[in-house]
């Protein structure tokens, strides 16, 4: 079946306010005109993807998989339309991912200075999904955190970087200036095993909630920091290895070259 990007549009609006009468002021549509879009999109599918009561709208578990999905879907259908509207214009474009709390604007401005024609813009990756924006066409470089799956991309090495225990500043291990993993051996981790959350802004709320600690890479506790948190450098964790990524039928093409180039310079040197 062909998959409707309006109907997908509207679900994804229902799903982010939990609400239709709220998602339908968003879209500019009568609430009934919503309602019946969403109950022929379910036919559709042949799935329930919303639970709705008299106060509330909730996802199913093919619910939640789809909006999952349509971040990439329709973020992937705006990228091709922008690159169609570049290639009308005769626009030279290159786009950066990056992993939360690592910073790349050092190297596009390198990389500004050498070819100022050339359109540069960034699309933030998702800390579970980081090499998604190389493979749905948002990005032609990513600079990223391992691991992930890297089957069909070129990856440059550009350092190391040393992980976190993030815990709520009123816990009992709050005061101490280091850790190790077996001080963290009672702890409820929150990772992407046990417990993963949409964002790290999620993430960050949960820990502060009380409902678990977090072990992340210090730029991201760094990028997140907020009063109610703590940070502490656990000294026997391995370290994060960051990275420069591209497709590798990209690596040869002359601007990707010459980023990952100036980039590999610029960040290993940062």
């Amino acid at each position: 079946m062909d998959l409707d990007l309006r109907k997908l549009r509207y679900f994804v609006a229902v799903a982010e306010h939990r609400h239709f009468g709220r998602a339908a002021e968003r879209l500019y549509i009568a609430q009934p005109v919503l309602s019946r879009q969403i109950r022929a999109f379910e036919q559709e599918l042949a799935c329930t993807l919303l639970v709705r009561t008299t106060r509330s709208v909730e996802l199913t578990a093919a619910g939640k998989q789809l909006y999952e999905e349509a971040q990439g879907i329709l973020a992937a259908v705006s990228a091709a339309v922008r690159r169609v509207h570049d290639a009308e214009h005769s626009v030279q474009r290159l786009v950066v991912a990056f992993s939360a709390g690592l910073h790349v604007s050092d190297a596009i401005r390198a990389f500004t200075v050498r070819h100022p024609h050339v359109e540069t813009d960034v699309v933030p990756a998702r800390w579970w999904e980081p090499d998604a924006p190389l493979r749905d066409g948002r990005a032609r470089v990513g600079y990223l955190r391992m691991p992930f799956d890297d089957s069909g991309l070129h990856t440059i090495p550009v350092g190391l970087e040393p992980k976190v225990a993030c815990m709520p500043a009123a816990h009992s291990l709050a005061c101490r200036d280091e850790l190790t993993v077996a001080d963290l051996a009672d702890e409820r981790m929150l990772d992407t095993s046990r417990r993963r959350a949409s964002s790290l802004e999620e993430k960050f709320e949960l820990v502060a909630a009380g409902r678990g600690t977090a072990l992340v890479p210090l730029s991201v506790a760094r990028s997140y920091s907020r009063p109610d948190l703590v940070h502490i450098p656990v000294t026997d964790a391995p370290s994060v290895r960051t990275c420069l990524a591209v497709a590798l039928a990209d690596r040869h093409e002359r601007l990707v070259r010459d980023f990952l180039e100036i980039a590999t310079a610029t960040l290993r040197h940062t």
